[in-house]
C-alpha cells in the first residue's frame, strides 16, 4: 500500500451488514475512513456521490479507495467531478445496472430515475485502478465487468467463482482484499 495512505471504504447498496468483508477489512487497517452506508431504500446516486466527496475531502494525504458493488459505480460517478487526487482504487464486484438483476434488486428503470444510468465509462483519473470480478456474480456477467474495467482503464483481476463477494456468497473475510491493496505501491 502507498506509504501513509488512508483507505476510503465505499459500500454498495446492501453492504451495511455484520460480517461484510469491507467492515472486517476496516477493522484491520490502521488508516481508514468509511463512507456511511445509506441503506437499501435510498437509491439517490447524487447523495451517495456527495457522501464520497465529503469523506474523501476529510482525508489529508494519499488516498486509496476500496469500493464494493454499487460503491464501484458511485466512485465512477464521483471521479468525473472531484478534484481530489486518488492514488489507487480497488473496485470489487461492480454490478451491471444496465441489465435486469435478480428479484429484490432495483430495476434498470429505477436506477435510471435515481441517477445511476448511464454508467460512467470514462477512464478513471486515479494513479491505478483494479477491478476484481467474479465469474459467477449474480449481479454482473464477467464479460460486462471486463468491459467496465477496460473503459475505466483498470486492470482486471479474475476472482474465479466468488459470487458477489458478500456474506450471501460466503464472503465474510476476503483475504485477497489485503493482498490486492498491498499491490498499490
Amino acid at each position: 500500500m502507498i506509504v501513509g495512505s488512508t483507505v476510503l471504504i465505499v459500500p454498495g447498496l446492501r453492504d451495511d451488514m455484520p460480517g461484510h468483508w469491507q467492515q472486517l477489512l476496516a477493522a484491520r487497517l490502521e488508516r481508514v475512513v468509511s463512507v456511511p452506508p445509506m441503506g437499501r431504500t435510498d437509491l439517490g446516486c447524487e447523495r451517495r456521490v456527495a457522501a464520497v466527496e465529503a469523506a474523501a475531502q476529510s482525508v489529508d494525504g494519499p488516498l486509496l479507495i476500496v469500493a464494493h458493488s454499487a460503491g464501484c459505480i458511485t466512485v465512477a460517478h464521483w471521479a468525473r467531478r472531484t478534484r481530489r487526487v486518488v492514488h489507487g482504487a480497488l473496485l470489487a464486484a461492480p454490478p451491471d445496472f444496465e441489465t435486469p438483476m435478480p428479484e429484490g434488486y432495483p430495476t434498470p428503470a429505477q436506477l435510471a430515475a435515481s441517477g445511476w444510468l448511464p454508467l460512467p465509462r470514462a477512464r478513471l483519473p486515479f494513479g491505478r485502478s483494479v477491478v476484481a470480478a467474479s465469474r459467477n456474480d449474480p449481479l454482473a456477467r464477467f464479460s460486462r465487468s471486463a468491459q467496465l474495467a477496460e473503459a475505466w482503464g483498470a486492470e482486471l483481476v479474475d476472482l474465479g467463482e466468488a459470487g458477489h463477494l458478500n456474506p450471501a456468497s460466503g464472503h465474510g473475510e476476503w483475504p485477497q482484499a489485503l493482498e490486492l491493496i498491498a499491490t498499490f505501491q
